[in-house]
C-alpha cells in the first residue's frame, strides 16, 4: 500500500478543503486485527515526533506515514505496530504525532481549528478529537486527540498560537470553540 501524500500548507485551504482531506484519509482496519505478539520492532518515536529503526532516524517521510497508519494503542498503554498477522512493540517518548500547524475558522462557539500533524494527517478538534492540557511541574503539555487512544503533543509555536486566539476572546477560563465543544487551556494559557 503506498503512502498518503501529505496535504498542502494549510494557510492556503478552507476550512470546508481540510474537512474533506480529514474525511478522505482511509487507513487501515488496525483495531479489528488481532495477531499474536511478535516482539519489538526495535523502534523508537522520539518526543520531538522524529521516529528512529535501532538508533538511527528514518529519513523518508513516506516510510513514516506508512509506519504512522498501522501504529495502535492498546488498552495496556503500549503502543504497536500491527498488520493481520503480526504485532510489535514500539517506544513512543511522548505521544506519537506531533501538530505543527493550525488554521483557525470563525470565532466564538463557531470557530474550528484545523491541525496537519508532522505526519501529514489533518485533524479537527472537537467532540471526537478533543484538545487537553496536562499540567506538570515544567509547565503545560498541550495534546490533540487523533485516533484510536493515540495523541498529538502540540509543538510549543501551535500553542502560543492557541493561547492567543483563547485571549483575545477573553473567555474565563481561557479557552477556544471547536466542533461546537469548548476546551480550556488551563491557568497558565
Amino acid at each position: 500500500m503506498p503512502a498518503p501524500l501529505p496535504p498542502p500548507d494549510l494557510s492556503g485551504l478552507s476550512l470546508a478543503e481540510i474537512a474533506q482531506l480529514a474525511a478522505e484519509r482511509k487507513l487501515p482496519p488496525v483495531e479489528a486485527w488481532n495477531p499474536d505478539h511478535c516482539g519489538d520492532s526495535g523502534m523508537r518515536i522520539a518526543a520531538d515526533g522524529t521516529w528512529f529503526h535501532e538508533g538511527s532516524p528514518i529519513g523518508r517521510p513516506a516510510m513514516v506515514r506508512l509506519f504512522s497508519t498501522i501504529l495502535r494503542r492498546e488498552p495496556d498503554g503500549r503502543h504497536v505496530l500491527v498488520t493481520p498477522v503480526e504485532k510489535l512493540d514500539i517506544e513512543v517518548e511522548d505521544a506519537p504525532f506531533v501538530a505543527v500547524e493550525l488554521k483557525s475558522e470563525g470565532e466564538g462557539s463557531e470557530r474550528s481549528l484545523a491541525f496537519r500533524l508532522n505526519i501529514g494527517d489533518v485533524v479537527i478538534a472537537g467532540p471526537d478529537h478533543p484538545l487537553r492540557i496536562d499540567e506538570r511541574a515544567d509547565g503545560p503539555h498541550p495534546y490533540l486527540r487523533v485516533r484510536g487512544g493515540l495523541d498529538a503533543r502540540i509543538a510549543r509555536p501551535v500553542y502560543y498560537e492557541l493561547a492567543e486566539l483563547a485571549l483575545s476572546e477573553g473567555a474565563d477560563p481561557p479557552g477556544l470553540w471547536s466542533g461546537g465543544s469548548f476546551f480550556a487551556l488551563g491557568q497558565t494559557a
